[in-house]
């Protein structure tokens, strides 16, 4: 439905993940340049995400991105505008220090 779409993902378990959709079957998703979206600021909920992005980029905890993420279990995805898949790029990259 959104392949090859730039999409935020969120799985019943291993959290919330925005990337490129390449492939679902069921519940199964796999994203490439995946991100995780470990907390964010400046965006109410998932669909004001997709939609906007973030308004507070530098209080977010996205960490670096992963070639490939497989995610089982996924219940929600929302393809993003080209706004916010900008906005999520640019978060800079969280780690812990």
């Amino acid at each position: 439905m959104f392949e090859k779409s730039y999409v935020i993902a969120r799985s019943h378990r291993a959290g919330v993940f925005a990337g490129t959709l390449e492939s679902r079957y069921g519940k199964e998703v796999v994203l490439s340049n995946a991100r995780r979206l470990w907390y964010w600021d400046g965006a109410a909920s998932l669909s004001e995400l997709a939609m906007h992005g973030v308004a507070r980029p530098d209080n977010c905890k996205f960490p670096c991105p992963v070639d490939f993420v497989l995610l089982t279990e996924v219940i929600e995805i929302e393809p993003c505008t080209p706004k916010a898949r900008k906005s999520i790029e640019e978060v800079p990259e969280w780690r812990e220090r």
